[in-house]
């Protein structure tokens, strides 16, 4: 269950770095009243973050009105890979809106043209099309409807399994909660597809067999055969690691999903556009899927999400029988051009490549001061993840995560757990911009907090 931080001001430290500044009380007594009355009008689930009034943020860091700054090591949940606010992104916007469209539904726009151009520019060879959506959920959902019906359409009625993977995360719509392996998230369904089964994720921690005969017997164990599969979904590394699968695995089943018909999903919402070190994070593979879903650090801004894809897959569904209201929008559209051209010319992807390294080494060395309560850890290129678990045991510690996290706050860093039956993890993800002294100086704040906290609750 995600767990609420507390929002009575309390005095803390003073702090006045380079990249992070604590003048105030936290949160500020100004800033009460605002989240309050989020609270009031709201729903009780968007609770799960530290209480933090957000007035600006700039490229690596997060601004109050009233004097602090924070290094962020969230990127507004993996969004702004290109750094908060660049100036080449609020131009763009700017200039489209300046430019007097703002909205043009599916009739022809230079803007989507160019952008799906631009993205098909960074898509591996044979992915020829895209479809331009608006958040990452619509684009899993899109994909799940595009496998199941190549699936019909290759081997009929029978072929509409789904694979997804226990602990995977795919979005909160029906469909994609479904293929996602959160089974506390899945209650609200009741009826769930039959055809749509979550197979062990050979992460090598929670999941220690790791071999691909996994896959094949949780599929045998359901009573599906290769004919009964129309798609396999996968995080290209799950986000509650995030955990990588192992490169031979990732190839077997890239091959039996050939061999079978199978479209091969992977999903990139979060792991796209440079955050691993590569521009897409199945590159670590070496294979290339069907599809392509992403979002989140496509625009380092704005709401927009794609499904890039083999066009005999993506050209399934006639004229009219598959839009969106707010395909490919074109401020959004221009926001996402000129991300991706940030990200390419400032080459973020290396930045990202060159400090997961260190960033790894922080991690394990934080570790090894507390191994019995830190469970797991792990880091490619900037992403990374620190899992706490009860002393000496894997049960998730999702109290000293918070713990952690809060105290991260209070000192002027910026953390989120993601939030639900597996929010045991402190998850790292730094705009790509990220330059190595602050990275040095927050993986010292972390070490710093991890070792208050552990010592708080009496796990040492």
């Amino acid at each position: 269950m995600g767990k609420e931080f507390s929002i009575t001001p309390r005095d803390v430290p003073r702090v006045e770095t380079k990249y992070r500044r604590i003048v105030t009380p936290l949160p500020h007594p100004d800033s009460v009243p605002t989240i309050e009355k989020l609270r009031r009008f709201e729903p009780q689930s968007m609770r799960g973050q530290p209480p933090l009034v957000w007035e600006r943020a700039e490229d690596i860091f997060v601004y109050d009105k009233h004097g602090n700054r924070w290094l962020d090591w969230t990127s507004g949940v993996l969004v702004t890979n290109a750094g908060h606010g660049a100036p080449e992104i609020k131009q763009a916007i700017l200039d489209q809106v300046n430019s007097g469209l703002l909205h043009n539904y599916v009739f022809p726009s230079e803007e989507r043209a160019a952008l799906a151009e631009a993205l098909l520019g960074v898509a591996p060879k044979g992915l020829e099309k895209v479809f331009l959506l608006t958040t990452g959920s619509e684009a899993t959902e899109c994909a799940l409807k595009l496998s199941r019906a190549h699936g019909i359409n290759v081997g009929g009625k029978m072929k509409i399994g789904i694979v997804g993977f226990e602990r995977g995360f795919h979005g909160r719509t029906l469909g994609s909660q479904q293929a996602g392996g959160m089974a506390g998230q899945k209650a609200w369904i009741v009826n769930e597809d039959p055809a749509i089964l979550n197979a062990p994720f050979p992460d090598g921690y929670w999941q220690t067999d790791t071999s691909f005969e996994v896959f094949l017997t949780a599929l045998a164990q359901r009573g599906l055969k290769p004919e009964h599969i129309a798609g396999v979904m996968m995080e290209s590394y799950q986000g509650v690691g995030p955990d990588f699968a192992p490169v031979e695995y990732i190839r077997r089943l890239a091959e039996w999903c050939q061999q079978h018909q199978v479209v091969l999903v992977f999903d990139e919402v979060q792991a796209g556009f440079g955050r691993t070190g590569k521009f897409w994070a199945f590159e670590h593979y070496g294979v290339t899927p069907d599809l392509i879903c992403c979002g989140k650090g496509i625009s380092s801004s704005l709401p927009l999400s794609a499904v890039i894809g083999r066009t005999e897959i993506m050209d399934q569904f006639p004229p009219g029988s598959m839009t969106s209201t707010h395909t490919g929008n074109p401020v959004c559209c221009a926001a996402a051009l000129a991300s991706l051209h940030k990200i390419l010319r400032e080459k973020l992807t290396e930045n990202a490549a060159q400090l997961g390294p260190v960033l790894l080494a922080g991690l394990r060395q934080i570790q090894s001061r507390h191994p019995e309560v830190v469970g797991h850890v792990s880091a490619t290129g900037l992403v990374a993840g620190m899992q706490l678990v009860q002393p000496d045991q894997k049960a998730p510690n999702h109290d000293l995560a918070h713990s952690i996290i809060e105290r991260c706050f209070q000192k002027g860093l910026l953390l989120f757990s993601p939030v639900g039956a597996w929010g045991q993890t402190v998850k790292i993800a730094p705009p790509l911009t990220l330059p190595r002294a602050a990275l040095e100086e927050g993986l010292a704040v972390l070490g710093q907090a991890t070792d208050e906290a552990v010592t708080s609750f009496g796990a040492v």
